[in-house]
């Protein structure tokens, strides 16, 4: 049987954090031994709200890149792509606009959503309002089957799924598939400050290039159980960050749990708790820190896999455009 295709990506906006490694990118390296998978640096929607600073696009896709080959997503598994090279998604972003109401756009949950969180009011970028109906053409452009994303953006894929029925009942075709959503196990994780959301724009995340010495100062300042004021207080480990962090990270599940038993009865001080997870992370973080910086070391090598990458994503594409075409009798003979 064909592997199933996986279709993930990330905007080239700023270094990853380890949000990102438990939300995706650990999925992505288990991923790629059973599945066909593309990983696409989309650095044309990451446009959609830094048009006036490309700039901060164009340096921060090698840095993607540097971080995808750190935590072991290995390029002769995983394709690794750069949108904004790959014509054919913008074409069948052209055509999918047809089959998409401005109303349906604007009441997407995930637009509305970031909308009120970038603070855009009644300047919304056209290119923002639409990247679901361009996310629809960068999944049907590889015949994704399976589209990991976080319960966020769940209504984005249910609107690729609408184009897909929409155009394959329309044009009495079967050309496009319909995606199936990918739910990782664990969420986001929490900030180190307590917020909902590891963000680098709230300055509250932990990135995988970070040195040793920045990780330490992180984890030391990170928030714990604000009632928890004296070591023999009996402390919260539901809701605390630091305890989140360690579920995720700690491979020692039954120390962990003698752990969360001492720190609710009493007599387990901060210090101590933070003390374990800065150890933990070092040990995770370490080796991922060492093979960023060896691949830092030759750039013209890691932009050769952007490069070969890229080229053998735009085969898929292009049979996909050609296939999309003949579907809507536009395959001309001059």
């Amino acid at each position: 049987m064909a592997k199933q295709i996986i279709l993930t990506g990330d905007r080239p906006t700023g270094p990853l954090h380890i949000g990102h490694y438990v939300g995706s990118l650990a999925n992505r390296v288990a991923l790629q031994d059973e599945c066909s998978q593309f990983v696409m640096i989309a650095d044309v929607q990451a446009l959609t709200d830094n048009a006036e600073n490309p700039q901060k696009v164009r340096e921060n896709i090698l840095e993607l890149a540097l971080d995808y080959l750190a935590v072991g997503i290995d390029p002769k598994k995983t394709t690794i792509l750069v949108q904004s090279f790959l014509p054919e998604l913008f074409e069948l972003t052209c055509y999918y606009l047809n089959l998409v109401t401005w109303n349906r756009l604007k009441h997407n949950p995930t637009v509305k959503l970031e909308i009120r969180q970038k603070g855009f009011g009644e300047n919304v970028p056209a290119g923002f309002m639409i990247y679901p109906v361009s996310q629809a053409a960068d999944i049907t452009a590889f015949k994704a089957d399976l589209v990991p994303v976080g319960e966020d953006q769940l209504p984005v894929l249910e609107q690729t799924i609408e184009i897909v029925r929409k155009f394959n009942r329309t044009y009495q075709t079967n050309v496009l598939v319909e995606p199936k959503a990918l739910v990782p196990s664990i969420g986001r994780l929490v900030g180190t400050d307590g917020k909902a959301k590891m963000s680098k724009s709230l300055g509250n995340t932990i990135f995988l290039s970070d040195e040793a010495d920045v990780v330490a100062q992180k984890v030391k300042g990170m928030y714990t159980d604000p009632k928890h004021l004296r070591v023999e207080d009996p402390g919260q480990v539901e809701g605390n960050p630091v305890f989140i962090y360690l579920d995720a990270f700690d491979p020692d599940k039954k120390a962990l749990e003698e752990m969360k038993a001492h720190y609710q009865k009493g007599g387990l001080g901060d210090v101590v708790v933070k003390k374990r997870l800065l150890d933990v992370l070092q040990n995770f973080l370490t080796p991922i820190r060492e093979k960023r910086k060896k691949f830092a070391q030759d750039p013209s090598f890691v932009l050769q896999i952007l490069s070969e990458g890229t080229k053998k994503a735009r085969e898929t594409t292009s049979k996909t455009l050609q296939e999309v075409r003949k579907a809507m009798l536009l395959d001309y003979k001059f």
